[in-house]
């Protein structure tokens, strides 16, 4: 660690990484601080569940899941969802481990954790789309294709070339992939609320648009 940059008097440490917001963020991009600090506080809390509701039925634990360990899996992810399989393993085991402890079983019919990252992702660019003051820096550099083919929708934005995983799989590049490959009754007429928004793109993600 190098001391750099004076402020007044004291010197600021130059660092790899810092914690934002509850988000940890490297220089190089890479999520895997994130995600580890994710699984290893959501093992915290779904260890303390099962140890409470040991002797809990099955609506008990699963209510339990979804109001207290997977707020903490999705804190943030629409920023930091991984791309890694390593990563997205690591965030699996948890409610795997949680579906097996209230089912019995390691199968559920919850949504799996990258969709919802997923659905997180389109929805916060839906607020970009629709022009929320908050996104207006990213709402500015979205650009209409040069063409549209026949298969797509009229809301499509243009792609961006990366040459690099850092770019392919940032939060707005990938996720404006996913926005292209919505089918148009997803996105339905504008403007509409957020909620309508949301239901109808987890209908579409939960149907096998990746």
């Amino acid at each position: 660690m190098h001391w750099v940059t004076p402020l007044v008097t004291k010197k600021i440490p130059e660092a790899s990484s810092c914690k934002y917001l509850g988000i940890i963020l490297r220089s190089d991009l890479n999520w895997v601080d994130q995600v580890n600090y994710t699984a290893q506080k959501a093992w915290k809390a779904l260890h303390f569940v099962m140890r409470v509701l040991k002797k809990g039925n099955r609506n008990t634990k699963s209510l339990a899941y979804t109001s207290l360990v997977r707020p903490v899996l999705e804190y943030g992810s629409a920023c930091w969802d991984p791309c890694r399989e390593g990563q997205i393993n690591a965030l699996d085991r948890v409610q795997k481990k949680a579906a097996q402890f209230t089912n019995h079983t390691k199968d559920s019919d919850w949504e799996t954790l990258a969709q919802r990252r997923t659905i997180a992702r389109l929805c916060a660019l839906f607020k970009a789309y629709s022009g929320e003051r908050a996104w207006k820096a990213i709402r500015d550099r979205l650009r209409r294709p040069y063409y549209l083919s026949r298969v797509d929708h009229v809301r499509k934005i243009r792609d961006r070339k990366q040459r690099t995983d850092i770019g392919k799989y940032s939060f707005v590049n990938r996720t404006i992939k996913n926005w292209n490959q919505l089918p148009a009754e997803a996105l339905g007429t504008f403007p509409c609320k957020p909620k309508i928004f949301r239901n109808r793109v987890r209908k579409a993600i939960i149907n096998g648009v990746k």
